[in-house]
């Protein structure tokens, strides 16, 4: 997939409002052409992916950002729905928490999480972070 013919569709799976808008930020400051959606909630996040109601005929994202822990629907049982699903499986999911526990790492690795980030306490962190990993998808690795 050539992504310099098209937005990279990213899907950012995030209730706190100051890291959407920081997510926000560090991906308009990005080198790469992308196209941010947002789901506050894991239910929402679920929907769109499954393009179901209000989302029926969204585009695919090329990259997911996911917290785990969401309203509604948490992002552990996201991440089963992704990876069990034909149609979204080969999508790189990068678990970004603020959860250090060894057990929450080892059990989203177990589902099949394509990485694990720690979230930074400072915005300026965060910002690098973000930079960093879209950087990473989409200049570094090569695509199936």
């Amino acid at each position: 997939m050539n992504m310099e013919q098209r937005a990279v569709e990213i899907l950012l799976v995030e209730d706190n409002p100051g890291d959407i808008i920081l997510t926000r930020e560090a991906l308009k400051d990005a080198r790469i052409s992308n196209q941010l959606q947002v789901a506050k909630d894991g239910e929402m996040a679920i929907q769109r992916l499954l393009g179901e109601g209000e989302f029926r005929g969204g585009a695919k994202p090329d990259l997911i950002f996911l917290d785990l822990n969401m309203p509604k629907v948490d992002g552990r049982a996201v991440l089963k729905e992704i990876r069990r699903n034909e149609a979204l499986k080969h999508i790189p999911v990068v678990v970004m928490t603020s959860s250090k526990a060894e057990a929450d790492v080892a059990r989203t690795y177990s589902l099949q999480a394509s990485s694990y980030i720690v979230k930074p306490l400072s915005p300026e962190d965060l910002l690098n972070v973000i930079k960093s990993l879209e950087n990473f998808w989409f200049t570094i690795t090569v695509a199936q």
